[in-house]
């Protein structure tokens, strides 16, 4: 064989090995490329890795961990928000729960306690994710704050409404209910104006009373009950009245002197030890003068709403619809 030949075929035969080296797995001097994750694959591990928001409150700032497990309240407004979204809690005090929330009492539900003292063991025990109190538990925060988040979601009763939507909104961010949320504010929001219109319109005035056992306090605009000053339009039949937590004393004949159109009365012993005296104190001899009296214009409010909870999308639309209900 000629050696030109021989290097011919020499030459074919590197070439040859060289192509098949080439079309290989690519093992050997490169590094094969992992395979992209699917956009669903992407999508759970995110899901997987909660997210953290950061909450402002009465009390500071708390970080909180977005769709928390177990959570604990003691605000039932914030609990029939709660359970007005569809989000499940851990644990409530069981003790004084509104009759509307009932179902919370169940065996499911922990016992956090009281609304005034948290059961610091069992929450602890629970290892609790979240935590939210109002102004009955304040003074619990600090102890609370080291066992889980903890957050104040009281409403500021000098601009009612509007705390209460940052609550709601809050919750919805929290909880990943943020459409529900706004959906339930708007529908509250628009019948509280149509209330606003309407009372207006009557130009009568109104007086908030408070019963408790045989005593009397009287409520203004910016109290605890002042959203029907506030908010709901009837002017006030007593301007000066103080702003505190108790309200103001008075007695029938305060009552009578102001000779309110509408007289508004909330009944603290129906719901806190099943007395009611509300009634048998209010209707004498001396408010049977009133033009409320005359009128038919004395409204025993739903104490569970107003007394026991407030500020929740269950109460707050509970509390409109009865105020409206009670406007001629």
């Amino acid at each position: 064989m000629s050696r030109k030949i021989v290097v011919l075929i020499s030459a074919v035969m590197i070439a040859i090995f060289a192509a098949a080296c080439g079309n290989g797995s690519g093992a050997g001097t490169e590094t094969a490329k992992p395979a992209a994750a699917s956009p669903q694959a992407t999508a759970a591990a995110t899901a997987a890795v909660p997210a953290e928001i950061t909450v402002k409150h009465k009390l500071g700032e708390t970080k909180v961990k977005t769709n928390p497990k177990k959570v604990f309240v003691f605000d039932y407004g914030v609990l029939d928000s709660l359970d007005r979204l569809g989000v499940e809690v851990t644990g409530v005090p069981q003790a004084s729960l509104p009759s509307y929330l009932g179902k919370f009492k169940d065996s499911k539900y922990i016992n956090g306690g009281t609304l005034f003292e948290p059961d610091f063991e069992k929450i602890n025990a629970s290892k609790a994710d979240l935590i939210i109190i109002s102004g009955r538990a304040e003074k619990a925060y600090a102890e609370l704050s080291k066992i889980a988040p903890t957050i104040f979601m009281g409403v500021d009763n000098t601009k009612y409404m509007e705390s209460f939507k940052e609550n709601v909104v809050t919750l919805g961010k929290i909880f990943g209910k943020e459409a529900k949320a706004e959906e339930e504010i708007a529908k509250i929001d628009g019948a509280a104006k149509q209330l606003q219109a309407k009372a207006s319109a009557t130009g009568k005035n109104a007086l908030i009373v408070l019963v408790q056992d045989t005593a009397l306090s009287a409520y203004g605009a910016g109290s605890r009950f002042g959203i029907i000053h506030d908010v709901f339009g009837f002017k006030q039949a007593d301007s000066k009245i103080e702003v505190s937590t108790h309200g103001q004393n008075i007695s029938n004949e305060y009552i009578l002197e102001k000779n309110p159109d509408y007289l508004f009365v909330v009944d603290r012993g129906k719901v806190v030890d099943g007395k009611s005296t509300g009634k048998q104190i209010i209707e004498n001899e001396l408010v049977k003068k009133t033009n409320a009296f005359k009128n038919g214009n004395i409204i025993y409010l739903d104490a569970n709403y107003w007394y026991l909870s407030g500020g929740g999308l269950i109460s707050v639309e509970g509390m409109v619809k009865q105020v409206a209900d009670s406007v001629k």
